[in-house]
C-alpha cells in the first residue's frame, strides 16, 4: 500500500484530495438535513431540490480548486489550512442558502449553518485521519525517536505542531520551568516540571531531548545539556532566529576551536620544509606512537616515504585507532606498518624488533607527562621516562641504530615538578650516550628536541578549557600570572623531524616559538571565540567565570627553554640549538644507580633527594626534599 502511495504523482494526490472534498458535499447535506429533521431526510418536493447537487459539488471543486486547498499537503495541513477550509465551508453554506431561496424551497435557515459545519469538520476531521494512518504506514518498520521538548513557549509549540508530521520522531511531553505552564496541556501535550524528567525517561521509554529555548542564555542551555546526558540522553538545540537570520553567526559558533589561532604568532609548521632525506626508504621506530605527538609524528613521516613505520605503544586501543588510521595512508604510499604492543622497558622486545625490522631511526616520544599524576606516583614517572629512555636509547647503540631522537619538553629546564626532572634526567641520560657514541666510526647519533606546551594534545590546557566552556564554566585557572610557551601538534612534530636531521650528537634543539602567553589571556579568547563573554566584576552580566584555584604541586609560574647561556644558529631561522654542560659518565652511572635503588624501595623522599643531587632543579623543588628531612647533597 505504502508502495503504491510513494509511486503516485503529485498531481494525482491532489486529484484525490479534490474529490474528497467534492464528495463530502452531499454527505454533509444529508448529515445537516437528518439533524435539523431529526430523522432522515425526505427527497420529495419542498426541500432543497437534491437535483441541485451537482451543481452544489462543481462549486464546492471550483473553490477548492481557486483557493488551492488540495495543493495543501496533509503533513503541511496546519491552523492557515484549516481556515481556508473554514472559509470554504463558509461559502459552501451560503451558496446552499442562495439556491433554495432561488428555488423557493423555505428550508429553515439552520439547516445551512449545520451543513457548513458538518462539512468543515468532515474535511478537516478526514485530512487528519488519513494523515495519521499514512504516517502509521511510513513508521512500521522504521526507528521512531521519543522525544521531550524542553520548553512549552512559542518555539516548543511550533516546534511540537512540526514533530506531529514526521514520521521518525514522537513527541512525548513537554518540560518547562515556568510553574505557570506546569500541568497544562500544550499542542495536545502534558507540560511537566524538570524533576519529572527522570520519571519520564524510564516510564515512557524517552531516548533524546530536544531544548526549545532559543533565548536562552547559553551557559543555562550547557547546563541543562551537561544535566540530560548524564541521564544517557542524547541533547540537541534549536538556533535562535538570530543565528539563522545572521546576527549570531551559527556556522561560526558550531566551528570547533582551531588551536593554532592563539598562539599569539603565525604557526610556524609551513616554514619547517625539508628533513625528508633523513627518513625516506628508511626504517623508523616511533615509541609512543599512540600519543598526540607520536601521531603525529607518523602522519607526517608517511609523506616522507619511508620504507617501514614501527609503530610501539603500551596501549592496545592508541595502537589500534593509529594503525587503522594509517591503514589508508599507508596503502597509497606503499609504507609499510608495523604495530608492536609494548613498553620501551622491555629490552628484549625492543631487541627483537630492531633486528628483525632493521631500524634505522628511532624517535622516542614515549612517556608520562602529566604533571600533577607523575608527581603523585614519582616511581612510576621516573621509571619509564628515565629508565625507559635509557633502556631503549642503549638497545638503539647496540644495534646499529643511526639517529635516536628523543623528544624532551621545557619543563626539564630547572625543574619544579617530578616529570620536569625525569626528563631532565631522562636528556642527561642520552646526552651521555652521545658523548661515548663513535659516530664517525658509524655509532648512533643521539639527539634531544625540547619543545614548550604542544596547545591541544591530550591533557593541556585548551581541551580542558574547551570542556569546561561547553559545560558552562567556569573556567579554572591556576594562577592569574601563569605563562607558557605554546605551539601546536604539528609545528612539534615537524620540528621534531627536521631538527632529527641537522644532528651531530648530544644536540638540544629547541624551537623559536616567541613570547610566552598569559594563561588568562588564552582563557579570555577561548570564551570569546566559543561566543561567550567573560563574567567578572567589570561585566557582572557576563556568561562564564574564571575561577582562581592556586598552582598545583610542582607547576612554574614561568617554563624556560634553556638551561645554558647562548644559542648556536642552524641551518634553519626558527630552530636553534642549545649550548648545555651534561654530567661526566661516571656521574650518570651514580645517579642512575642511586635513582634505581630508590625506585625499588619507592622512597618518594630518597627520589627527590636523588634528582636534587644531579638535576639543576628548582628552589621550590628542594625545599620539598628538605622538609622531608633527607638531606639534598
Amino acid at each position: 500500500m505504502l508502495r503504491l502511495i510513494n509511486s503516485l504523482q503529485r498531481q494525482t494526490k491532489q486529484t484525490i484530495v479534490l474529490c474528497i472534498d467534492i464528495g463530502l458535499v452531499p454527505v454533509a447535506l444529508f448529515l445537516a438535513f437528518a439533524l435539523q429533521m431529526n430523522g432522515l431526510p425526505p427527497f420529495e418536493s419542498g426541500t432543497l431540490d437534491w437535483v441541485a447537487l451537482p451543481l452544489l459539488m462543481l462549486i464546492a471543486g471550483l473553490l477548492s480548486v481557486t483557493m488551492g486547498i488540495h495543493r495543501i499537503q496533509l503533513k503541511s495541513y496546519e491552523s492557515r489550512a484549516i481556515g481556508m477550509t473554514a472559509v470554504h465551508a463558509v461559502i459552501m453554506g451560503i451558496a446552499t442558502a442562495t439556491l433554495d431561496a432561488l428555488a423557493n424551497y423555505g428550508t429553515v435557515f439552520a439547516t445551512f449553518i449545520n451543513f457548513a459545519i458538518i462539512y468543515f469538520l468532515l474535511a478537516v476531521g478526514l485530512r487528519m485521519v488519513l494523515l495519521q494512518l499514512l504516517l502509521a504506514m511510513y513508521r512500521r518498520g522504521k526507528t521512531q525517536y521519543r522525544v521531550l521538548i524542553y520548553g512549552a513557549g512559542r518555539t516548543g509549540r511550533q516546534l511540537a505542531a512540526a514533530l506531529r508530521t514526521d514520521d521518525t520522531i514522537f513527541p512525548v511531553a513537554f518540560v518547562d520551568d515556568n510553574k505557570a505552564l506546569q500541568s497544562t496541556i500544550v499542542q495536545g501535550l502534558t507540560v511537566y516540571s524538570p524533576i519529572a524528567i527522570q520519571t519520564l525517561v524510564r516510564e515512557r521509554n524517552v531516548d533524546r531531548v530536544l531544548l526549545a529555548m532559543p533565548t536562552a542564555p547559553r551557559p543555562r542551555l550547557a547546563e541543562i545539556s551537561s544535566r540530560l546526558e548524564d541521564l544517557g540522553l542524547v541533547v540537541q538545540a534549536l538556533p535562535s532566529f538570530a543565528q539563522l537570520t545572521g546576527n549570531r553567526p551559527l556556522v561560526q559558533q558550531l566551528q570547533p576551536v582551531v588551536p593554532g589561532r592563539f598562539l599569539g604568532r603565525a604557526p610556524l609548521d609551513g616554514e619547517l620544509s625539508g628533513g625528508a632525506e633523513t627518513y625516506v626508504d628508511r626504517s623508523v621506530l616511533i615509541s609512543g606512537a599512540g600519543g598526540t605527538i607520536g601521531s603525529e609524528l607518523c602522519r607526517q613521516l608517511i609523506g616522507m616515504l619511508p620504507k617501514r613505520l614501527i609503530l610501539l605503544d603500551i596501549s592496545e586501543l592508541a595502537l589500534y585507532n593509529l594503525e587503522l588510521e594509517l591503514a589508508v595512508l599507508a596503502e597509497k604510499s606503499g609504507v609499510e606498518i608495523v604495530p608492536v604492543l609494548g613498553s620501551v622497558a622491555d629490552a628484549a622486545l625492543l631487541r627483537r624488533i630492531m633486528a628483525k625490522y632493521k631500524v634505522q631511526v628511532v624517535l622516542h616520544a614515549a612517556a608520562y607527562k602529566h604533571v600533577p599524576l607523575v608527581e603523585s606516583n614519582p616511581a612510576a614517572g621516573l621509571s619509564n621516562n628515565v629508565l625507559g629512555t635509557q633502556t631503549i636509547a642503549l638497545v638503539a647503540g647496540e644495534m646499529g641504530v643511526r639517529r635516536f631522537i628523543l623528544i624532551s619538553t621545557d619543563k626539564a629546564v630547572r625543574p619544579k615538578n617530578v616529570m620536569g626532572a625525569s626528563k631532565r634526567m631522562a636528556e642527561i641520560v642520552v646526552q651521555d650516550l652521545a658523548s661515548r657514541s663513535n659516530v664517525p666510526g658509524g655509532g648512533t647519533i643521539y639527539s634531544m628536541v625540547r619543545f614548550g606546551n604542544v596547545i591541544g594534545s591530550s591533557g593541556s590546557v585548551v581541551p580542558l578549557f574547551n570542556d569546561q566552556i561547553a559545560r558552562g564554566g567556569p573556567v579554572t585557572l591556576t594562577h592569574r600570572d601563569v605563562t607558557r610557551y605554546f605551539m601546536t601538534i604539528p609545528e612539534a612534530a615537524r620540528l621534531v623531524l627536521v631538527a632529527g636531521g641537522y644532528a651531530h650528537g648530544g644536540d638540544v634543539f629547541v624551537l623559536d616559538m616567541g613570547d610566552p602567553i598569559p594563561i588568562i589571556d588564552l582563557a579570555r579568547q577561548m570564551i570569546a571565540a566559543a561566543g561567550y563573554s567573560v563574567r567578572d566584576d567589570a561585566n557582572p552580566d557576563g556568561d562564564i567565570d574564571i575561577v582562581l584555584t592556586g598552582l598545583r604541586p610542582g607547576e612554574k609560574m614561568h617554563e624556560e627553554l634553556l638551561i645554558g647561556e647562548g644559542q648556536i644558529t642552524t641551518p634553519h631561522p626558527k630552530i636553534l640549538q642549545a649550548r648545555e654542560n651534561h654530567l661526566s659518565q661516571i656521574e650518570v652511572a651514580a645517579a642512575l644507580k642511586a635513582l634505581r635503588a630508590a625506585i625499588v624501595d619507592a622512597d618518594e623522599a630518597v627520589l627527590r633527594a636523588v634528582i636534587a643531587r644531579w638535576v639543576e632543579v628548582d628552589h621550590a623543588f628542594v625545599s620539598v626534599v628538605d622538609t622531608s628531612g633527607t638531606p639534598t647533597g
